[in-house]
């Protein structure tokens, strides 16, 4: 069988940023949009995530899956432009979503997403609805797609999954650990962090599900870096993937935009993943940046 291959990118912040009236910056928007203006526009660039997304069609992966931050202020002007990118990347069959915390920056638009982007990360037996966690098949794999995005106050980027969808959560992985499936778990915030304002507050609830009941592959966005992280699962480690940016010029020591491309396939009675990590280089190429073998 050949192997199936699982593209993943992160954190697009969709540029350039839509004009904004007065009254929509209040709040958090107003410490955001000053940011934006005076420095994040500088590294977030459109010709940059368009050179990335085209290199990772080139190689037809069979799935994407992207792992939020597709806006920046979630401003109502920001969705249906990124609405259209993500049409962009793939049909909703092969692309699956999850949010991120600029995709719910505020209260007032807090849903938004869910709404616009409901094709993209509704779950196989959901029907019309959108929930979380969702699960979709798709070859051997199980996604299994979670929302850490919750509105914060100014100057804090934290994650939260909270006990409705923990307990799902438990439900979904139990009944998934009888099924031969390679379950990745897509998740906008790491697993672990040493930034309290970055952090996603319920993790080690979080870890205490995946040591009981397992999956083979995490994969994040938020930190903008590349990432690897060991988790223990019931009798293995389980490898978390972190992603920079997907529109970001390199800066200090955030690394220039970058993609990961998983080939997974079944060796007998064990799974085997390989991640290839495809990026940037100095000339504003995208080139295989590493190979490793996770599984």
């Amino acid at each position: 069988m050949a192997a199936f291959r699982l593209a993943h990118l992160s954190d697009p912040h969709l540029p350039p940023l839509p004009a904004a009236r007065l009254r929509d910056l209040a709040g958090k928007r107003a410490f955001g949009y000053l940011n934006w203006t005076r420095n994040r526009h500088k590294y977030h660039r459109r010709e940059v995530l368009d050179a990335l997304v085209s290199d990772m069609q080139a190689q037809q992966p069979d799935h994407v899956a992207v792992t939020g931050d597709l806006v920046n202020l979630a401003l109502d002007a920001e969705f249906n432009p990124a609405r259209e990118w993500l049409e962009g990347v793939g049909a909703p069959a092969d692309v699956t979503v999850v949010p991120g915390n600029h995709d719910a920056y505020v209260r007032t638009t807090r849903h938004r997403f869910t709404h616009i982007f409901g094709d993209y990360l509704r779950g196989d037996t959901d029907g019309g609805a959108v929930s979380f966690p969702f699960v979709r098949r798709r070859g051997p794999l199980a996604l299994i797609g979670v929302s850490s995005a919750v509105p914060t106050p100014p100057l804090m980027a934290t994650g939260w999954l909270g006990h409705p969808q923990l307990a799902a959560l438990d439900t979904i992985l139990t009944q998934l650990s009888r099924d031969d499936a390679f379950r990745v778990l897509l998740v906008h915030h790491p697993l672990h962090s040493d930034g309290r304002a970055k952090r996603l507050t319920d993790s080690h609830q979080l870890l205490a599900l995946l040591k009981r009941h397992g999956v083979e592959l995490v994969l994040h966005g938020h930190d903008h870096i590349h990432s690897t992280m060991w988790f223990d699962g019931p009798d293995w480690k389980i490898p978390a993937i972190g992603v920079p940016s997907a529109s970001a010029l390199a800066r200090k020591h955030y690394p220039a935009a970058a993609y990961n491309l998983f080939s997974i396939a079944r060796t007998g009675n064990t799974w085997r993943c390989e991640q290839t990590v495809r990026g940037l280089d100095g000339a504003r190429r995208v080139v295989e940046l590493s190979t490793a073998r996770l599984i």
